[in-house]
Order: C-alpha cells, then structure tokens, then sequence
C-alpha cells in the first residue's frame, strides 16, 4: 500500500516530562487508526505533529507529495462573527453545494437542524463543534485526523457519523487517524489501535474489542515469563545451597482460543446479590413520576410521563440533544417541579448525582488533593472490603504524586476521577450519572464501570456513549417526542425509533395515488379493533404486575426476578403493538 504519511525518530518533551522519545510510525493507504492512551500520555500530541500543527523537538514528519491532510482538534477554531452558512460552504451559492452528494450527507447528518443565517457565535459549544466537524469532512482530503470528534455528538450523530467514514474511501485508499474514548465508535470505524503509553506507540490489529483481547495475552504471556523467570531463580538457589546440579525442563507453552482467557471470569455483576443489598438500603419504594408532563412557558418538553423506578434498578437514558433527559433528571433530583402529575420519593432515597458542571469541586479549587482527601471519611466498601479514599482515587487511575496538586490546577480527567469520587463518597443509594464519559480516557472508563460493578443501588446514566450503556445498565429508555419509551431492543431499537420519528410525513393521497381501497380500509380497522381490545387486556396485565410487585416479599429475590422478567415482556408486547396500530391508522382513515 502507498505511504501517505508518517514520522521518523520524533520526539517531543516538556520541561518535567519527555512525552515521545523516539517514535516512529506510518500511515498508508487504506489505514484506519484508532488512538488510545490514558490522559496526558500524548495521544493529541501525536495527532498534532502527523498533520503538521505541533513541531517535534527532534525527527521528522514525512508525507507524501500532493497528499491532503485535514484535521479536527479539540480548540473551536470557528470566526464567532460569521455566518453558520458562510462557515460551512464559504460564498458558494446553495445550487452548487446542494449538487455535491457529500455536502448534502454532511448537511443531513450534523447540521440539518441549524439556521445557516445564526452568527456562529449565538451557537451553543456542541453546535459550535457539530458546525467545524461539518466543515472539515465536506472537504476532500486523503488523510483525515480527528481528536475526539464524538464529544457534543448524540447516539443518532455517531452513528451516522461511523457510516459516513466507512464509506467515504475506497478500502484500500485514505487515511483515517482518530483520537477518541467512545469505545463503540473505535470497533466501528478502526481496523488498527494505536496505544500510547510510557513514551511509546504500540500498535494492534483491530478496533477496541481486539485491542482488550491482544493486550490482555500480551499481558499474560508477560505475567508467564516473569514467573518462569522467577521459578528458575528459586531452582538456581536451591541447587547452589544443596551443592548438586539441578535438571529443569522448558515449560512448553500453548495460546488457547481466545474464549479461554475469559473461560474462568465470573459474571461482571452478581445481580442477585446488588439487588438483595439494594433492597435493604432503599426499601420497595424508590422514585415514582405518576403521569407527570413538564412545560416552560407554551413549550411542552415532557408528557404523561409514567415510570417507577425500582430498588437496584440500572437504567441508560437516550435521547436527542434536547430532547428533555437533562429535565428528566431534574424531575428525578426533585430540581424541577412537574407542571402536572407528582414525582413521589421513598423516605430512605438518598440520591446523588455527577453532573456535566462538576459543581462539587467549585468550593474546594484552591486546595491541594491530598488537603482534600484529608478530610474525608475513612473509607468505602467495594467487593466487601473498605478502601481509603487514596485508595479508591488510584483504582480510578490517579496517581499517588497527583495528590499534591491543587483541584483547579488538574486535566479534565483528573478532575472527573475526584467528582466521582467525591460523589461516592456521600454514600447514595440512589446514582445519577449525567454524560459520566466527558473529558476522560477508555482505562479510566474501565476503572469505572468496574467500580460500579460493586455497587449496591439504583443507577440511572445519561449517555451518547453505546458502550457504556450496554455495559453498565442492564435496561435502556428512550425520551422520544416528549415520552418515555422502554426498549427492549436496546440502542439499536431507539435508532430505529429515532429514524422513524426524523422521517419526513407520508405524501398525502392525490389524484395521481389513490387513496387506500374501500376494503383495505374496512380491514385495516377491523384489525385496529382487535388490536386496541388487546391492548386495553396488557394494560390491565401490566397493572395487576405492578400490584403484585408492590405487595410482593422484597426478600424473594427470585420471584421477584420472574415478575420483573414478565413485566418486560409485556412491555415489548405492547410496544410492538401500538407500532402497528400506528401504521395501520393510515389506512384505516
């Protein structure tokens, strides 16, 4: 394959720190190189010496003649005083950029809802980087370099998003490098992973799934010669203080299939167990919105929303941005009061929430962690055994000499693990997360989800990250249209409730199309009938469960289980039902 771009020998170092000492990688045709590495190991600094935008103390960058690189940093590099118009397409006249198929993609995918005559500066920061994103992948450009292009993106955008890169070159022509923690969007669009770490690059085939499985045998396979080693050293030593030769035989070693490795991990949560504890520290009654709509001023935000949050219940949040999760959240926190309907709380909830603006360290800025840490209790249970808050901040991967730092002085990163930290540390039994992905690197991601593994209480994540959702809630909602949807499909279910909802209206019936036949119709409602007398019976189905639940032993975790598995049938039942009457009630007018 034809080299497009590369670095030989770079290095780049700081006064107190030596980031690359002498790196060398390529970039070549038909490459799709994803990029990841905890916070401030260099990840944005490779990206910035490849396209030219960082000069390296030493080394060189090589490109291909003629090659086009365009690149998305993590600064808004957008003029506030020009037009949203003007900012993606320059002066050209619409009939000439609406000719192009991929400025009509881009349009459609990032910026269809955006009033091209707003000054840029009146946009929001994700409209602001939803505009620059829009902008640069509307050029054409060999090599493309994107540092977390994902951040500000809703489900729906990085989706479209990953399909829009995968179909942009041919297999085997362009180049993408990519710096991002979404995790879901890595195994989509790389089919290599560059981990930087401890100075270096090191490369593996794959996207991120890949990545975890190659890096774990490398693990292994070192974690088996360190105790090779080990074992010959104690033979050594025996046979010098017995005096006679020892015989050893090479150990022969054989890499399994990969199910192997994880043959003997347990289950990532013991879900009976959390919702035993769950129970005893929350009670049957948690948090319950009883037909509760939400409007500022003449806007109606949310409807008629019905939902009863369970002790031990993990649940990701979907939606739009703007879509209403963030008052959502309000109503749960009890921050927003309902314009109809009540929010009622059990006496024993104790809820608390990480949120975006990390208004939990504003107070304490000036003060160094360790003064901190210092006054907070002694410890925090996890696995059954109690961590001290130094503990539980290094099994978050912050460092021991990091402690020294002052609080307004530490990376985005640094600041998330001590938000999160301090959060746990209130003791909830009732956790909100509200876009917990922000300004953190895929190994503290880790750190947490397996954190929250542990943890005995009821979990409700906002998120645009799939991967998180899905490995860390065990059910997924959806706000759509100002509703609250279960779903029991998952992600891929709102995708495809979302995409339904964003289509344009069916064309009415004319002269040219007629309308529906006189027979089609009489069945069409024949059938509605059916279906509404079905429906009304799940009603009533779904009722008598949550009665049966309310009044149910909250020790018996299993018949508990059951119910709660029957509910969600239902659930699915009905929802695949009022899908189909609402296709049908086309016809049947």
């Amino acid at each position: 394959m034809a080299h497009l771009l590369g670095a030989e020998s770079l290095r780049l170092e700081y006064p107190n720190k030596v980031v690359f000492g002498s790196v060398t990688v390529g970039v070549n045709d038909g490459d799709r190189i994803g990029i990841v590495g905890r916070n401030g190991d260099g990840k944005s600094s490779l990206l910035s010496m490849l396209v030219g935008n960082l000069p390296p103390d030493a080394g060189r960058v090589t490109r291909r003649g003629g090659v086009r690189v365009g690149s998305l940093d993590q600064a808004d590099v957008l003029d506030g005083d020009a037009t949203v118009g003007s900012s993606l397409v320059g002066d050209m006249a619409e009939h000439e950029w609406a000719g192009d198929a991929r400025v009509r993609d881009v349009v459609s995918g990032l910026v269809t809802d955006l009033d091209w005559n707003a000054r840029v500066a009146t946009l929001s920061g994700g409209q602001r980087r939803r505009v620059q994103l829009a902008a640069l992948l509307m050029g054409d450009w060999d090599v493309i370099a994107l540092d977390e292009p994902t951040n500000h993106l809703d489900v729906e955008g990085i989706t479209w998003l990953a399909a829009h890169l995968k179909q942009r070159w041919a297999r085997t022509a362009g180049g993408l490098l990519v710096v991002t923690h979404d995790r879901w969007f890595l195994d989509e669009v790389a089919t290599t992973t560059w981990e930087v770490h401890d100075g270096i690059v090191e490369p593996f085939e794959g996207g991120y799934a890949a990545y975890i499985l190659q890096r774990v045998e490398r693990d292994r396979m070192a974690a088996a010669t360190e105790a090779k080693r080990q074992n010959l050293m104690r033979k050594e030593l025996a046979w010098l203080r017995r005096g006679a030769p020892a015989r050893t035989s090479k150990p022969k070693f054989r890499i399994d299939a990969a199910n192997s490795l994880i043959a003997d991990v347990p289950p990532v949560r013991n879900g009976v167990e959390l919702a035993k504890l769950a129970t005893a520290r929350l009670g049957k009654n948690v948090i319950d919105l009883l037909d509760v709509s939400v409007s500022f001023g003449d806007r109606q935000v949310l409807h008629d929303i019905e939902w009863r949050i369970g002790p031990g219940e993990r649940t990701g949040i979907l939606g739009a941005n703007g879509a209403g999760k963030s008052t959502l959240l309000g109503l749960i926190a009890g921050t927003i009061t309902p314009t109809s309907g009540r929010v009622k709380r059990g006496k024993t909830v104790q809820l608390a929430m990480l949120d975006q603006q990390a208004g939990i360290l504003a107070p304490i800025e000036g003060e160094l962690v360790r003064e901190v840490i210092g006054r907070l209790p002694a410890g925090y249970q996890v696995e059954g055994r109690e961590l001290t808050p130094t503990q539980l901040l290094e099994r978050l991967g912050f460092a021991r000499d990091q402690l020294s730092t002052r609080v307004g002085e530490l990376s985005g990163g640094q600041r998330r693990r001590l938000q999160l930290m301090l959060t746990l540390l209130t003791e909830p039994n009732v956790l909100v997360l509200d876009e917990p992905t922000n300004d953190v690197d895929t190994e503290m991601l880790a750190a947490t989800e397996d954190l929250l593994d542990s943890w005995p209480g009821t979990l409700i994540v906002v998120s645009h990250d799939r991967y998180l959702l899905e490995r860390i809630t065990d059910q997924q909602y959806a706000v759509l249209d100002g509703t609250l949807r279960h779903l029991p499909g998952g992600v891929e279910q709102y995708l495809q409730l979302a995409q339904r909802s964003a289509a344009p209206p069916v064309a009415q019936p004319s002269q040219t199309s007629p309308a529906a036949s006189g027979a089609a119709q009489y069945n069409a409602r024949k059938e509605l009938g059916a279906m509404e007398r079905k429906m009304s019976k799940l009603a009533e189905q779904i009722d008598a469960l949550h009665a049966t639940m309310a009044g149910r032993d909250q020790s018996d975790y299993a018949g508990l289980a059951d119910l709660t598995a029957r509910l969600r049938a239902l659930e699915a039942e009905n929802a695949d039902l009022e899908d189909r009457w609402l296709s049908l009630s086309d016809t049947a007018d």
